[in-house]
């Protein structure tokens, strides 16, 4: 008869062990490491121009001098995750269109912007171009953004903090205007 009941008791001894014992804690997920580095640099004229970051690069700054025939630089950056590179889906074949010296331009939802063409002097249109940013195939986040301060389109440089890329432009006025940058975080859920 005691063998009958040993290995029922046994059984329900383990079970209140399992129940009394602690759970061990949960491994903390680490957040993945974000650098956004320096890319491609180019200048080109204003007027009648078209600029597009290279493959898997977004716009992390822009810096103009003079007139609607000066020159402005465009800064690309490269985004890493955990020290692997975001791709860059470009799907924005026809861009969005502004007028120049009136507009407030901001990119989709978790998209930066990629290019921008200019067409004409200084009363004629922008195109910005926008992108989509994936890791290992996940789609990679781009955080509301904040404007920066307004800056004179005439004689100025922006460019976006740590972990930030381009997702906006606000422009008033003609080359003597104000124009004004909004700039996202990036980041990844997983």
């Amino acid at each position: 008869m005691f063998k009958k009941y040993l290995p029922a008791a046994l059984a329900a001894a383990a079970v209140a062990t399992l129940t009394l014992a602690p759970a061990a804690p949960a491994a903390a997920v680490a957040e993945p490491t974000i650098e956004v580095v320096a890319g491609k640099t180019s200048v080109l004229k204003q007027s009648n121009s078209k600029f597009s970051c290279p493959t898997n690069e977004v716009l992390i700054g822009r810096e103009h001098r003079g007139d609607e025939n000066g020159d402005t630089t465009f800064h690309c950056g490269r985004i890493y995750i955990d020290g692997i590179q975001v791709t860059v889906l470009k799907l924005d074949f026809w861009g969005t269109r502004t007028d120049e010296n009136d507009h407030d331009y901001h990119a989709p939802e978790n998209r930066a912007i990629v290019g921008i063409r200019h067409d004409g002097d200084e009363n004629g249109d922008t195109i910005y171009y926008s992108g989509s940013l994936f890791w290992q195939g996940k789609p990679v986040q781009v955080l509301a953004g904040y404007l920066e301060g307004w800056l004179r389109e005439n004689n100025h440089a922006s460019i976006g903090g740590a972990q930030q890329v381009m997702t906006g432009r606000k422009h008033q006025g003609d080359e003597n205007g104000w124009t004004q940058y909004e700039y996202g975080w990036v980041s990844f859920r997983g």
